[in-house]
């Protein structure tokens, strides 16, 4: 039987942080989440039980795995200790759902997913909460319908160019195509990949700049039919000839940068800190933040301690750092554009301006996060200039932000940089941040910052 248990109870409804003394000691991370939704996915298409460890236990992860579910495919997962088992159906054993698939507040299951489905015998609807559904997917569709799936949206009258969910895949016959998507995307690239290798003849995708390889990685490892090039940032699919199964193998994902970065940023930022988080992923096109930080003047250690799936994983050690501001655009602002909200907590604390650019993307996230990021500085007393691109932060250079309440609109990260922005807040100032926001990907993220010995 099937089964998909929900993330672990939120035990109050707001996090409350105070200026924190020291933060010390050695912590983990949940497992990285864009790998952990592959890891199901991939699963799902091999040809035989595959056993996932480190699994990422957020909400996000969890919408992946009942959708898969509801495509007949058998997962089992113990949330609480990161391991599931999921039984390969491959490409061909997917069954149609008896109801529209609730892809909850993540970009990457409906993205993927849609890639997926463009190739299946059947309809779905994919359908998600209120931010989910403002989320543009006209990128994703139209190369999709050029490969012979019909994807259909919701349409709203001040964009009518778009596309919104609820969508609509009819799968069908695919041919490959070549196509160079508008944008750098790791969510496009993959789901055009699911589709390539479910279409006849080769599919080539190029990027304008070289977004998260996490796919072509296991994929590769995996058995299937692809290769990728970072010089020209192209990703060739080639199924000829190819059984159409990935191999069943063990998965192990690392930790998630992601959620590591609030904590290295937390650890900076709080005076007399000395922070360690082991078993983290640092695939290259991942670590912009642990570089950006460094320019900034960071106390950082980074050891490379061994590979999972082509994954290199390792530790950071940080230790707090007198911050400077620096430029962050372009191939930097693009390897570190999930860790922005963090990036922008350690340029508010900085001496000096940090300049955000590059960043058009952050617009159509769980929230706009240009927006939100502005809106939460401004809110702590941090001199702050939303640009359309990006964000200019003037840092407050030894001064304490203020206290007040986050209103992340139900996005993660927005409520985690809230957080970590309140253990730098004047004394006696008190933070509120909404707890439920942030079980999406960290649902243990409170829990490890007092371990450490914040106050939250």
């Amino acid at each position: 039987m099937s089964s998909a248990s929900s993330p672990p109870p939120v035990t109050s409804d707001l996090l409350r942080a105070r200026r924190s003394g020291p933060l010390r000691g050695r912590c983990t991370v949940p497992g990285d989440k864009s790998i952990s939704h592959r890891a199901l996915l991939f699963g799902a298409l091999s040809d035989g039980p595959v056993a996932i460890t480190g699994l990422g236990r957020g909400g996000d992860n969890l919408s992946t795995a009942r959708a898969l579910a509801a495509l007949g495919v058998t997962i089992d997962i113990d949330a609480a200790g990161g391991e599931a088992r999921v039984v390969g159906a491959g490409f061909r054993g997917l069954r149609a759902a008896a109801h529209a698939l609730d892809c909850g507040n993540s970009g990457t299951t409906i993205r993927l997913l849609t890639g997926l489905l463009a190739g299946q015998p059947f309809e779905t609807t994919l359908e998600g909460d209120a931010s989910l559904t403002r989320r543009p997917m006209r990128r994703l569709a139209t190369p999709l319908r050029a490969m012979g799936a019909s994807v259909e949206g919701r349409t709203e009258p001040a964009k009518p160019h778009d596309i919104f969910p609820p969508l609509r895949v009819k799968g069908g016959a695919l041919h490959g195509v070549t196509y160079t998507l508008p944008v750098a995307s790791a969510q496009l690239k993959s789901a055009l990949v699911l589709a390539g290798l479910q279409a006849v003849g080769r599919t080539i995708i190029t990027e304008p700049g070289l977004s998260r390889d996490h796919t072509e990685r296991m994929l590769s490892f995996l058995g299937a039919p692809i290769t990728a090039d970072a010089t020209t940032r192209t990703v060739t699919v080639d199924p000829a000839g190819w059984g159409g199964r990935l191999r069943a193998a063990p998965i192990t994902v690392p930790g998630d940068l992601s959620s590591a970065a609030f904590l290295i940023v937390a650890a900076l930022v709080v005076p007399g800190s000395e922070v360690t988080v082991e078993g983290i992923g640092l695939n290259p096109t991942r670590t912009g933040i642990l570089d950006a930080l460094a320019q900034m003047g960071a106390d950082l250690e980074v050891t490379e301690t061994g590979n999972a799936m082509g994954e290199p994983v390792g530790r950071v050690r940080v230790r707090a750092s007198r911050l400077h501001g620096i430029e962050i655009g372009a191939a930097l602002a693009l390897r570190s554009i999930d860790e922005i909200p963090a990036l922008t907590v350690a340029a508010a604390l900085a001496s000096g301006r940090t300049v955000f650019s590059d960043l058009h993307e952050l617009r159509v996230k769980e929230s706009d996060r240009i927006a939100a990021l502005a809106r939460e500085l401004g809110r702590a007393g941090v001199p702050v200039e939303e640009r359309p691109d990006g964000l200019v932060v003037d840092g407050l250079d030894g001064k304490p932000a203020r206290g007040g309440t986050v209103r992340p609109e139900h996005d993660h990260r927005i409520a985690m940089a809230g957080a970590v922005l309140g253990l730098a807040a004047e004394a006696g100032d008190e933070t509120l941040i909404p707890a439920d926001d942030i079980a999406t990907s960290f649902p243990a993220f409170a829990e490890t910052l007092r371990t450490l010995g914040a106050v939250l």
